[in-house]
């Protein structure tokens, strides 16, 4: 059986990895996929800061990642403002492109992962005064970028590109509020007391809902496309674990409601989130897992066809550690080591994918092979959501 993958920005070329390839270092070809990148990196550093075990030396780790999570952000920002200022068609061609439109989700949540790190554990070295600057910063962009992304990417898609079926990647720009829903509550603590509170926390909760009624939406369809459509192509194959993402995202949204309600708003409301945390969560979070087995099992299949590694094998960590972060919270409410555990044998494989991921992506910088534009695909152009045959 072969797969004929799309070109997709940031998957290296056939002709990039045949051997004597030059290297080619121009950010010509560098998508908005690459923030990725930077959401992994710092779910390693949150999720692993909240695990429920006395490690010694995790949190000072988890610091370091967090740091190293803001240097690539900042790298990546500056490589992306060349890219916009010296290759203005290829970036109104991403915008155009169905495949790689979507990826603008992940500037916001690259955006907003960073700045929430920063309260969670950069504050150890960057201090609590400069970590509320820099996440109060981050969060109005990321929020102000991802909203702008989940009209502004849908709206492309309707009135612009022109789709054959649905593909896990739609749910990038619309899980952005979403991230911004789970990290707003880390500010709310720092705002006067009253009003100013009460706002942040409720127009959390109402990115919750622009975020999970939009996954609602999305969902089916993706899942409609792969039992019509068949297996998607191998290198897009590891896209299926976005749809952690929503799943994992919101199941910790909702735990971080509860941690911040009780003194902000009136005890009903207080105690109706502290309900909600594990009246929504817990299904949730079997849902996810379901998919998790469904998803890896896809992974497997196409590994034992010969996939390779390409930048989507990103998508193995941002969604599992929001599941990990989900959780967390769960067992602090529930009390349930059950939980505790499933966030530690999340967290094993977290740090293993970013792992895997990590070194990959930081070889294929180093020969070039993924800064290479994309190259011939065999029989043509493929659309992005072709059946794998």
């Amino acid at each position: 059986m072969a797969s004929h993958a799309p070109s997709l920005p940031g998957l290296p070329s056939p002709r990039a990895t045949t051997p004597g390839a030059r290297a080619t270092r121009s950010v010509r070809h560098l998508g908005p996929n690459w923030y990725a990148s930077v959401m992994g990196t710092a779910a390693v550093a949150t999720a692993g800061a909240a695990l429920p075990l006395d490690v010694p030396g995790l949190r000072t780790a988890c610091a370091a990642v967090w740091v190293l999570s803001l240097a690539m952000l900042l790298a990546l920002l500056t490589a992306r403002a060349a890219h916009w200022a010296r290759h203005r068609d290829r970036a109104r061609a991403h915008l155009m492109d169905p495949a790689t439109a979507p990826f603008y989700g992940c500037l916001s949540m690259a955006l907003l992962a960073v700045g929430g790190g920063a309260m969670v554990v950069g504050r150890d070295w960057v201090g609590l005064p400069a970590a509320v600057a820099l996440d109060a910063v981050l969060f109005a962009v990321g929020t102000a970028i991802g909203l702008v992304a989940a009209v502004g990417v849908p709206y492309l898609m309707v009135v612009h590109h022109r789709i054959e079926g649905a593909s896990p990647v739609w749910l990038l720009p619309v899980v952005a509020p979403m991230v911004s829903a789970a990290l707003g509550p880390l500010l709310v603590p720092h705002l006067p007391a009253g009003q100013g509170r009460q706002t942040l926390l409720i127009g959390c909760y109402a990115l919750f809902g622009v975020s999970l009624l939009a996954t609602l939406v999305m969902l089916p369809l993706v899942f409609g496309r792969l039992v019509t459509g068949g297996p998607l192509p191998l290198a897009l194959t590891p896209t299926l674990f976005l749809v952690l993402g929503p799943l994992g995202q919101s199941t910790t949204a909702a735990n971080k409601f509860a941690d911040t309600a009780a003194g902000v708003l009136p005890a009903p409301y207080a105690h109706g989130f502290a309900a909600f945390a594990v009246l929504y969560g817990v299904p949730v979070m079997g849902f996810a897992l379901l998919w998790l087995a469904l998803a890896g099992a896809m992974v497997l299949r196409a590994r034992r066809r010969g996939m390779g590694f390409a930048m989507t094998f990103w998508a193995f960590t941002f969604p599992v550690g929001t599941c990990v972060t989900g959780a967390e919270g769960l067992a602090g409410h529930t009390g349930l080591a059950a939980f505790r555990w499933l966030a530690i044998v999340l967290y094993v494989f977290l740090v293993a994918a970013w792992l895997v991921a990590g070194l990959h992506t930081a070889r294929g910088l180093f020969s070039g092979a993924l800064l290479e534009g994309p190259g011939p695909v065999p029989g043509g152009p493929r659309p992005v959501t072709g059946r794998t045959r």
